[in-house]
């Protein structure tokens, strides 16, 4: 479900919230759906518990999940989600970037690129 990279720039807590975001704004984490507990995630990823905590607390500061005492933390009824065209143009640039072998890093820079351009790019550079 998750993987971290422990060597990266992103603390582990990061990188777990935003992976789990992103499975539920994709649909892959759907409402009502169970996430493992604070300690099982913890230990499946070698990280500290607090690690996992700290993530499932900014989830669920954001309403995506909910934690209930001796219920576990489940994905909340009406989380976010994104629209179809945009999940679908999500999956599209996936496909293209893993079919020209762009990494994660690359194909989110690309994408950081075109957000923090005034207007997108509207033209390709190569015409």
């Amino acid at each position: 479900m998750v993987a971290i990279d422990l060597s990266g720039s992103s603390p582990p807590s990061d990188q777990i919230y935003r992976q789990l975001r992103g499975l539920i704004l994709a649909g892959r984490v759907t409402a009502g759906e169970r996430l493992p507990t604070v300690r099982q995630l913890a230990r499946d990823l070698n990280v500290a518990p607090g690690t996992v905590a700290r993530a499932y607390k900014q989830l669920e500061t954001e309403a995506f999940v909910q934690t209930r005492a001796r219920g576990g933390t489940t994905v909340t009824a009406t989380p976010r989600s994104l629209p179809p065209e945009v999940l679908k143009a999500a999956r599209a640039f996936y496909d293209a970037a893993v079919r020209h072998d762009l990494s994660l890093e690359d194909s989110i820079a690309t994408l950081t690129g075109i957000w923090d351009t005034p207007h997108g790019i509207e033209d390709s550079p190569q015409g």
